[in-house]
């Protein structure tokens, strides 16, 4: 990550030359597809690692599932990526995003492929909860490629005053692949069985691998372009501010989290919704978090108060999901019967889903920002893991927290976590 394109929308369409063993040259307008194959390859990854949770229910069915086995299968998903995103970050930084993305792509659309065909309910039989668990974490495993290589490319192709916006966009990619997932694979599932859901997601993942191999390079570093932040300060696993930040956004997705995995299970048996509003709600999520992280990006950029907004968002997300305990707490107690649940609580989890979900783009700019351009591979990865250490966790622990304390205690653990979150934002000294 030695250098970035210095161009705007006001240069003259020149191109720049790539010095590099790739002897291309470039229009300035090229980041804009870099940040193409950024999107694409996040949306690819977030509608396997957010859709398969979003068909939970059919899930559960299909696979002969209690909720704990079917909270280890998600969870082990999760932990595939936190296990392997720090050591894909580190080869990004070594081998370049190019190669990184290609070998995760590829190696994962042939895996889930593998999974259509072996890892299915069929008449002849069920899979156990050991090859499907085994499965989902492999396919973690691979999938842990995707964020650092495309977070790593963006922040090359682009200046210091795109960096929030552009990354926001890539981190649309995520509820947007969430959203899709939400959408289209429950009914997948239901209609042609989880060979075609695997299938799918195998399908956009390899489409992904083509775009990338087609337009990813890396920056120019000729005369076009300008050097990169400087590389200042210890490595990213000596930089106390880099873990710091890494936390914050670690324990700031644990509720985000819990939304994934088992808001389709909360619509269904607590609130009662059918498959539609279930797939209607979780997409609203998705969008919602979308168009957020976009304003969140440009916002940022222009004011230059990433901090102030994180804070800000764990704040109203603590506030959300204590909003959402309380309902569910005096619920049963409502008159109107369902009607209340039905009519309400939908609402309020999709607002707290939207709330923790609308600062990725900003935490991420500014944790790549803390560690140099050339540690911005490792340090994307080192938050990610802390991400998916969630993703392990959350699915694992809410079947015990629903034995304790039903849904009340998921949703105030959610509002707790979003808390604890805020003060970590500071700005140090």
């Amino acid at each position: 990550m030695s250098a970035i394109v210095n161009c705007t929308d006001r240069q003259k369409p020149e191109l720049l030359e790539d010095t590099g063993f790739t002897g291309r040259a470039f229009k300035p307008g090229h980041r804009w597809k870099v940040l193409g194959i950024g999107v694409a390859a996040n949306a690819s990854f977030s509608a396997t690692f957010s859709g398969i949770p979003a068909t939970a229910v059919v899930l559960r069915q299909g696979y002969h599932l209690g909720n704990a086995e079917l909270g280890l299968a998600l969870g082990l998903l999760g932990l595939g990526v936190a296990l392997s995103e720090l050591p894909w970050g580190l080869l990004t930084d070594r081998w370049g995003d190019r190669r990184v993305l290609l070998i995760g792509l590829g190696a994962t659309a042939a895996w889930l492929l593998v999974m259509a065909m072996l890892v299915v309910p069929t008449r002849s039989g069920i899979p156990d909860v050991t090859l499907l668990s085994a499965s989902l974490l492999i396919t973690g495993l691979l999938g842990g490629s995707v964020n650092g290589s495309s977070g790593r490319a963006i922040m090359g192709w682009f200046r210091e005053n795109e960096r929030g916006f552009a990354m926001s966009i890539r981190q649309t990619a995520v509820p947007l692949g969430g959203g899709l997932g939400a959408l289209v694979l429950p009914s997948l599932a239901l209609a042609f069985g989880f060979g075609a859901v695997f299938g799918v997601l195998a399908g956009a993942s390899a489409l992904s691998a083509l775009f990338a191999w087609r337009w990813l390079h890396e920056p120019p570093t000729g005369e076009g372009a300008v050097a990169a932040a400087a590389v200042v300060g210890p490595a990213p696993l000596r930089n106390p501010d880099v873990w710091r930040i890494a936390t914050a956004i670690g324990l700031l997705c644990f509720p985000q989290v819990a939304v994934l995995t088992f808001a389709s299970v909360f619509l269904h048996d607590f609130v009662g919704l059918g498959t539609a509003a279930i797939s209607a709600s979780l997409a609203a999520v998705q969008i919602g978090a979308m168009v957020m992280r976009i304003w969140s990006g440009r916002f940022t950029d222009r004011h230059g108060n990433r901090r102030q907004l994180l804070r800000l968002c764990s704040a109203l997300s603590a506030l959300a999901f204590l909003v959402l305990w309380l309902l569910v707490l005096v619920s049963p107690t409502m008159p109107g019967g369902q009607f209340f649940p039905m009519a309400v609580l939908p609402v309020v989890l999709i607002v707290a889903g939207i709330s923790v979900s609308a600062w990725h783009g900003v935490a991420y700019t500014e944790l790549a920002t803390l560690a140099g351009a050339g540690h911005v591979g490792t340090a994307l990865s080192l938050a990610n893991s802390f991400v998916f250490v969630g993703f392990f966790l959350v699915p694992v622990a809410i079947p015990g927290l629903l034995h304790l304390w039903s849904w009340s205690g998921v949703w105030l653990a959610a509002a707790i976590c979003a808390l604890l979150a805020w003060p970590i934002f500071l700005r140090p000294a």
